[in-house]
């Protein structure tokens, strides 16, 4: 059994990893928001684990062993079916699961994990779009960008938007801007301006901020 704390170190690792193939220490810092004595105590702990969770560079930063990364999918497996729990039963709205989630990740048998996935019917995507691995820590390859990324003229579906701010979630869903809508860049302002997009469920425009859009990501199929 491991602790709940070298859990969210694993959580960590795996998205710094999955951005930049590699997490520095001082990037697994910010994250946890703790400092980098900390961080450098516990790498080097999880290095050590039998078997080893990481590999540890000093002064510079860890990867995931396979041991280490299937761990790591399995506690993100148990947060996004919180999130889903959360969303679909208690009526949670997706600003309000993160917090809860992570909290009742630490507290799960696997038992609880898989009669709450049977419940809701083995879903694949949590409420913000993001992949739900399966029991053998398996994920589908994706093909999205960043809407920020998108020129005018250039049309896509909501697939996923980063969970990390619940402002920026509860504003989007004030506006309609939710999974599977399909939203087109009408104006991109230069030098950092803002983007301003038409959705197509509600009809209306919308002049977002690049600090948004770089958290909305779009199926780059349309």
């Amino acid at each position: 059994m491991l602790t709940s704390s070298v859990e969210n170190y694993l959580k960590a690792i795996y998205y710094l990893q999955h951005e930049s193939g590699w997490a520095n220490t001082s990037a697994i810092a910010d994250h946890m928001t703790v400092a980098n004595p900390s961080v450098t105590m516990m790498l080097k702990r999880m290095a050590a684990m039998q078997p080893p969770l990481i590999s540890y560079t000093p002064y510079e930063g860890a990867r995931l062993t396979p041991a280490g990364e299937k761990q790591a999918l399995e506690v993100i497996r148990v947060h996004r079916l919180m999130e889903t729990f959360l969303v679909r039963v208690l009526g949670y709205t997706w600003d309000e699961v993160h917090a809860d989630a992570d909290r009742l990740e630490h507290a799960s048998s696997p038992l609880l994990i898989e009669r709450i996935s049977a419940l809701l019917g083995d879903p694949v995507r949590d409420p913000h779009g993001e992949d739900i691995p399966d029991r053998n820590g398996l994920l589908p390859n994706r093909s999205e960008l960043p809407l920020t990324n998108l020129i005018a003229g250039q049309s896509g579906r909501i697939t996923r938007v980063a969970a990390d701010r619940p402002e920026i979630l509860r504003y989007l869903g004030e506006i309609g801007l939710n999974l599977d809508v399909t939203v087109e860049v009408l104006e991109k302002a230069p030098f950092e301006g803002p983007l301003t997009v038409h959705s197509s469920e509600s009809g209306s425009d919308h002049a977002l901020g690049r600090e948004i859009t770089n958290r909305i990501f779009i199926d780059a199929a349309h």
